[in-house]
């Protein structure tokens, strides 16, 4: 049993039904990849909610921590690259830190899954900030939002050029966005998995090998310290891009 545990490192990417449910013959049955992202959704509601309604006004604990958090989303990522009302769009840019977050780390906990490592989701959710952010766009513009495909002071000879280039290089924002994030926590995930099933394997042969399994598993222990870092990492990054492309649509050139 242990030993087919180790087969595939990509098993642990598998999405499984837990309550099958379909409609009009589509499929909307709860599988695990919905129980952890509605598990990182109740822990980080709990959380804070804990957090808030104990707050005092000399900060302790955890206070500290959610506050040192605040300020560094908004001073160092929201005030820093949005220019106009930066703080308008605060809120969500932070609920979407938080929420990637806690979905990379709590595929860090031992048979978790890990819900940023399925591009389906990632790039379903690149895409509905990708929308809301040229809604926000086209409302403050108009058609003049149009202009951000022709940089200034380009030759009207080059336009049909640059704006072509433009253009793509503006929709694979959402397909860059998504795979950043998509691949990084995947990568990392199935690096654990093939040194944990190396050490496994090692330590199933018996004798010197069974000693010189420790080396691998050392091993594990500093990437999984890496992975935590690159969970908070991803999280920053997609939170940056997103204020960077909503400044784009807000400020234009």
């Amino acid at each position: 049993m242990l030993t087919n545990f180790f087969l595939s490192p990509l098993e642990q990417f598998l999405v499984y039904k837990i309550v099958s449910f379909s409609l009009f013959k589509n499929d909307f049955s709860f599988t695990n990849s919905s129980f952890f992202a509605l598990m990182a959704f109740f822990l980080l509601f709990f959380f804070f909610n804990a957090i808030c309604s104990n707050a005092k006004f000399v900060p302790k604990n955890w206070q500290i921590v959610v506050e040192t958090f605040y300020e560094f989303i908004y001073f160092n990522i929201v005030s820093e690259n949005i220019k106009k009302n930066g703080s308008l769009y605060f809120p969500i840019l932070f609920c979407i830190f938080f929420f990637i977050l806690f979905c990379n780390l709590l595929g860090m906990i031992p048979f978790g899954f890990t819900v940023t490592s399925h591009i389906v989701i990632t790039l379903g959710f690149a895409l509905s900030m990708f929308i809301g952010i040229n809604i926000i766009g086209i409302k403050k513009h108009g058609l003049h939002m149009l202009s951000l495909f022709l940089p200034a002071g380009a030759p009207l000879i080059l336009a049909p050029l640059l704006v072509f280039i433009e253009m793509v290089s503006y929709l694979f924002r959402v397909v860059s966005l998504s795979l950043r994030l998509f691949a990084n926590m995947m990568s990392g995930h199935c690096l654990l998995k093939i040194l944990a099933g190396f050490a496994w394997t090692m330590f199933s042969a018996g004798g010197v090998l069974s000693i010189m399994h420790l080396v691998p598993l050392i091993v594990i222990f500093a990437i999984i310290g890496l992975e935590c870092g690159i969970a908070f990492l991803q999280a920053y990054v997609f939170t940056l891009l997103l204020c960077v492309y909503l400044n784009d649509a807000i400020s234009l050139h």
